[in-house]
């Protein structure tokens, strides 16, 4: 079962065309990478399904209806997602942020709330933390708790962009297991860079810049070839196996002349 399908979609800033003739149908339950150069379209892309901004061209359509009337199904989990650690705000205080839709203004939250955030921490495994100042959390528990806040909408699709970029490997590797297991009943969408370790976990993957190049990778373990460390893969054999024309997301002279074919 579809739950985005995008057709013919393009879109372009003061006349710049950031992106062109873009077709995409992600299914129920699918897990799927979004790889690219920065400038290439990723951000864009997420902003469509989000319903942030229209396609000039196109249509997009996400659980059959248009992104703007399918919000309360998708949880996002943005970059950005430092906080003023000095700020006095406990851990479940933050989670409870993902009843938008349904905090009482004049009483703040309800009993079923407040279980559904801790079930979210639950999930995510911090409930221990939940009276934990957020500022006294590492970065990959602060990760954690914005994706406990996601989950408290009950979403269909769980879309996160760099969602490990400031986490150490280990911490890396616990986000991406976590992840995979939201997977089992929850589609994903990962915006990453983390090539090495995201398709570890993806079944499916999506290249832009400006245009895509889609692939399906649940074969990805016997394709892949290692140099040295068993989990590195090298990107641009990586991008070469996805059918990519060239290697856009690293200069030319930072890769190892090792890694280049001949």
């Amino acid at each position: 079962m579809s739950v985005i399908d995008i057709k013919n979609i393009s879109f372009a800033y003061d006349k710049q065309m950031i992106l062109e003739n873009i077709n995409l149908s992600v299914e129920e339950k699918d897990f799927l990478a979004i790889i690219g150069p920065n400038g290439g379209g990723k951000s864009t892309l997420l902003k469509l399904i989000l319903g942030i901004i229209k396609p000039q061209k196109g249509s997009i359509s996400v659980l059959g209806k248009v992104p703007s009337k399918s919000l309360t199904h998708i949880g996002y989990v943005p970059q950005n997602t430092n906080v003023n650690t000095d700020f006095p705000i406990k851990v479940i205080e933050v989670v409870m942020m993902g009843h938008v839709g349904t905090k009482r203004p004049l009483f703040g939250y309800g009993k079923d709330e407040i279980f559904c955030a801790m079930g979210a921490l639950a999930q995510v495994g911090m409930e221990d933390f939940a009276q934990t100042k957020i500022g006294a959390l590492s970065g990959g528990q602060r990760q954690r708790v914005m994706i406990a806040r996601a989950l408290c909408a009950h979403p269909k699709i769980l879309i996160l962009d760099e969602p490990t970029s400031s986490i150490d490997i280990t911490g890396q590797k616990e986000i991406y297991e976590l992840i995979k297991q939201l997977n089992e009943s929850i589609t994903i969408i990962v915006v990453s860079h983390d090539i090495s370790v995201i398709l570890e976990y993806a079944n499916k993957a999506a290249h832009i810049n400006k245009t895509l190049s889609y692939h399906d990778i649940s074969d990805k373990k016997q394709t892949f070839h290692t140099h040295g460390d068993k989990e590195h893969f090298c990107e641009i054999e990586l991008l070469q196996m996805l059918g990519a024309e060239s290697c856009d997301t690293c200069e030319p002279e930072t890769v190892p002349k090792w890694r280049i074919k001949k």
